[in-house]
């Protein structure tokens, strides 16, 4: 099957800040911005870019848990307060969880294709600092098969993550394990401290491999995951634009100030049964080989990727699945530096859900936006240096364990 039966581009990229613990600005008993007000900031963010609400064909809005983090449903009524050119169009919100953004991005392509819209102006949010940690884990084990919910840890997902980093130590060793956790760990505060719009931008930690290797304490937390293992409660927004050639000319953008679409994936794992293997990121694996074979290219032209790293777990399991190193390996691979920003294959280079942040409905639409930054030259500070031997970037949004998965393949456009 062909996905791609024309052109598809992605240009336009505008984050708000990624507010939570780590930010100066953050103080968990002073008014922060509510959910309305990010939805409005990022979505004119773009349309400043692309002359107005007046260019665009359809809105698409990802969100997981607005319904109980901020009791507001029916997102696609916000779309018209963004910009009065937008009243009378179409608007739609996507669900699945932490991977709510890469359905945006995947609903824009589809509608691109489908030649319903030219422009559609793509928006992930999240606002999740409105109830204490522990009721928000309790919101956020609805990403997981929640008649499951009393059996499992506290902190739900942290422990899911846990289970699976007890399982890789089992089978390939603790101690290389803990080394490449906390690598990852350095890496993701390292790029970030380089983004003034993440979340761990002001972290100002010394020796970032030995916070990383902090021992895990299981009478407050998890077995086998401390906290710096673990994204943040984050709030945030994050807005782009999804175009077509046609599209591009309307907003007056030349190819090369945009990202173009080359492969795209989306798969699902039934949520009512445990993973085959708990070392393995199975769906992950699958959406993103699906999506490599859909662009036509092979895991060594990738010259960046943006993965879901929920959890350091997480992010050496996405090394596995893509095939950069082993099964048992990816610690090891991680800890040597071939996913630090001057590395083999920089991976989340402006520090990804544990360093830019994890507002879920928004981080598939982030993750996107950095790619486009990277390769547009617009990432400032974490600009990274692109092999042109390696001219293509992948996104990979996951939700829940595993369960909903996107992966997207781009290059420049051109």
């Amino acid at each position: 099957m062909k996905k791609l039966r024309k052109k598809v581009y992605m240009t336009a990229g505008y984050n708000t800040v990624s507010l939570g613990t780590g930010r100066k600005e953050f103080h968990p008993k002073k008014p922060r911005p509510g959910l309305e007000e990010y939805i409005k900031e990022a979505g004119e963010g773009t349309l400043k870019q692309i002359g107005g609400g007046k260019n665009v064909d359809e809105s698409v809005i990802g969100n997981f848990m607005a319904a109980r983090f901020n009791k507001q449903a029916n997102l696609p009524g916000f779309i018209p307060m963004i910009d009065k050119d937008l009243a009378w169009k179409p608007a739609t919100s996507v669900e699945g969880a932490c991977g709510s953004g890469g359905l945006a991005l995947t609903s824009g392509i589809r509608s691109v294709l489908a030649e319903t819209a030219d422009v559609v102006l793509t928006i992930g949010v999240e606002v999740q600092n409105t109830v204490k940690a522990i009721y928000g884990a309790d919101i956020l084990a609805g990403a997981g098969w929640y008649k499951e919910r009393k059996q499992g840890h506290a902190y739900f997902f942290p422990g899911q993550f846990s289970n699976r980093a007890g399982a890789y130590f089992e089978k390939y060793g603790r101690e290389k394990a803990r080394k490449g956790f906390a690598r990852w760990y350095k890496n993701a505060i390292d790029n970030a401290r380089l983004c003034a719009t993440a979340q761990e931008y002001h972290n100002n930690l010394d020796d970032l491999i030995a916070v990383g290797l902090s021992e895990p304490n299981p009478k407050v937390f998890t077995d086998h995951l401390n906290f710096f293992d673990c994204s943040k409660v984050s709030d945030g927004a994050s807005s782009i634009a999804i175009v077509s050639e046609e599209g591009l000319e309307k907003i007056g953008i030349p190819k090369s100030e945009a990202i173009e679409v080359v492969g795209w994936a989306q798969v699902e794992r039934d949520i009512t049964k445990q993973p085959t293997d708990l070392t393995e990121l199975e769906t992950i694996k699958k959406a993103a080989h699906e999506a490599m074979q859909s662009a036509g290219i092979t895991v060594d032209q990738l010259g960046t990727v943006e993965t879901h790293d929920c959890f350091t777990i997480a992010g050496i399991l996405a090394v596995e699945a893509l095939g950069l190193a082993k099964p048992g390996e990816g610690a090891d691979f991680v800890a040597a530096g071939n996913t630090a920003r001057d590395g083999q294959v920089p991976f989340n280079t402006t520090g990804g859900l544990i360093g830019w942040g994890h507002p879920t409905g928004a981080t598939g639409v982030h993750q996107a936006i950095t790619i486009w930054e990277q390769f547009t030259g617009k990432a400032g500070d974490a600009q990274i240096n692109i092999n042109p031997d390696k001219p293509y970037g992948m996104t990979i949004n996951m939700g829940g364990d595993d369960v909903t998965v996107v992966a997207v393949v781009y290059k420049r456009g051109e």
